[in-house]
């Protein structure tokens, strides 16, 4: 059986799209997180040493674009990647994701080789928003495979 037919069978499509959903509601709450360091003044919980610490990350001239804290970017995108999840727009969630994904390499090649520290609620996210896009890819497959396999049948 192929690696693709495997996982189809062990999560269904549908199984999918509310992983998609609930890692973005995750997200969402790691970027409202980030957000608060953003606009905090005192110590941080995940300030934890010299090569993480938040606060550096989140005051950084890199956490804003435009004027708008790139936290607040993020809850933006978690929640369109949720809604056009529950939406079953598996198009636009794949785009979404790819995009948030190549913004988030962005933003760690910049903690890494800019500002060398690392925020963990920026890790987090980054680990989120990959899952998001691998499951999205998933998901399309998925349902090409089903439809392919439904008109064979025809």
């Amino acid at each position: 059986m192929p690696l693709l037919a495997q996982f189809e069978r062990m999560i269904s499509v549908k199984t999918m799209r509310y992983l998609i959903v609930l890692l973005a509601l995750a997200g969402m709450v790691v970027s409202v997180l980030a957000l608060r360091v953003h606009y905090s003044t005192g110590t941080e919980p995940c300030s934890i040493n010299e090569r993480w610490d938040c606060g550096v990350v989140n005051h950084s001239r890199y956490a804003e674009i435009a004027h708008i804290p790139v936290a607040a970017l993020g809850i933006v995108g978690y929640l369109a990647l949720a809604s056009l999840a529950l939406a079953r727009r598996r198009v636009l969630v794949i785009a979404a994701a790819l995009a948030g994904l190549g913004f988030a390499l962005y933003l760690t090649h910049i903690e890494r080789d800019v500002l060398m520290v690392w925020c963990l609620y920026c890790v987090i996210s980054q680990a989120i928003i990959a899952l998001i896009a691998l499951l999205a890819l998933g998901w399309v497959a998925a349902d090409w495979i089903g439809r392919k396999r439904a008109a064979s049948q025809v």
